[in-house]
């Protein structure tokens, strides 16, 4: 008997139906499966679920090889599914089939991903009790408590280590186009605080002479960026470089990316491609394309921007999210303690 969650289907068409990006209706099927095979695995009806099953499935999360038995119950189970129910679920395992290298490093979830899925189940219990779908809840939404997240201080590279980075690719890239693009790539990343997932979705005709480029980012939040002169020259001399009419502001220089007629530069590139170059240059500090995002944070907030125009230039609902990136603006904060305290100097 294969255990499935009564009414998904029409729990993930409420959310779809309320405006909830593509992505997060995918993220919400996707946890919700996970803990849809948990529930296999143990053997647990959802109605005869308990608060104590919520424990296991914290552990079950937190074992270095909790995809690996994913993986191994779909190879066993799928052929027990029906046509539909196979239908819907091939997909999302395919994803984890398909990522062997990450099965390989058994890397345990961290506490935010956990949390993200008890999240999406809280959410699942709640709609079934505003819509009265069953009789009585097995648990209740108030019983799933989160696991308790590390504090964990971001780190960010110094303002000269970060400016020497965006300055690498001029240097190292022997073929100009590429020099060009990368350059242009890491300018505009510290420039505006753009996430990597935005930076790809930018075309063309999305930048002008002003750089103020309005966007649509994570869950759909529309906002303004804005592009300092220094990564618009950048940008634009990248761009006379190009011979190309494609839409896509970042383009491959070697063929299309998986034959798509409208090929951009993938994430996984510019990823590899900036630790590289850390690399190379011996920073100590580990550095992504995020990095790129604190550090624009940190250095406006050290500098005296206010948390609350941080907050809507990161494209951030709440104040608290923002409070995690301009955490390094502690030196601003003791520059003012020093320059401002009644008795610093008495």
């Amino acid at each position: 008997m294969i255990y499935l969650l009564p009414y998904k289907k029409e729990f993930l068409l409420e959310i779809q139906n309320n405006n909830f990006s593509l992505e997060t209706v995918y993220n919400y099927r996707r946890d919700l499966t996970i803990i849809e095979v948990f529930l296999n695995i143990y053997n647990v009806d959802f109605h005869q679920l308990r608060k104590k099953h919520i424990t296991f499935l914290k552990g079950f999360l937190m074992d270095p090889d909790y995809l690996e038995k994913i993986v191994n119950w779909w190879d066993e189970k799928k052929n027990e599914l029906d046509e539909t129910e196979r239908k819907e679920c091939q997909d999302f395992f395919d994803s984890f089939t398909n990522r062997p290298s990450r099965r390989e490093k058994n890397k345990p979830l961290t506490a935010r991903s956990i949390n993200r899925i008890l999240s999406c189940f809280r959410t699942y219990l709640k709609y079934l009790a505003d819509f009265d779908l069953l009789d009585v809840l097995p648990i209740s939404s108030d019983s799933i408590k989160l696991v308790k997240l590390e504090k964990k201080k971001i780190q960010v590279a110094e303002l000269d280590e970060l400016i020497k980075l965006m300055e690498f690719p001029s240097i190292y890239e022997k073929d100009e186009l590429v020099a060009s693009r990368n350059r242009a790539i890491l300018e505009l990343l510290f420039s505006s605080g753009l996430r990597i997932s935005e930076l790809v979705k930018l075309n063309r005709a999305d930048i002008n002479d002003e750089g103020k480029v309005y966007i649509q980012g994570k869950g759909k939040k529309q906002r303004f960026i804005y592009i300092t002169p220094r990564a618009m020259y950048y940008i634009k001399e990248y761009l006379k470089k190009r011979t190309d009419n494609l839409p896509a502001l970042f383009v491959p220089t070697r063929g299309g990316r998986n034959g798509s007629k409208n090929p951009r530069i993938s994430t996984n590139y510019i990823q590899e491609k900036i630790a590289l170059y850390r690399k190379l240059l011996g920073i100590v500090v580990p550095t992504s394309p995020h990095s790129f995002r604190h550090g624009f944070a940190t250095y406006l907030a050290e500098n005296g921007a206010s948390p609350a125009a941080i907050q809507i230039l990161l494209g951030h609902e709440s104040l608290n999210t923002t409070d995690r990136y301009v955490h390094a603006g502690d030196k601003f904060a003791q520059e003012t303690h020093r320059k401002y305290h009644p008795l610093y100097n008495q």
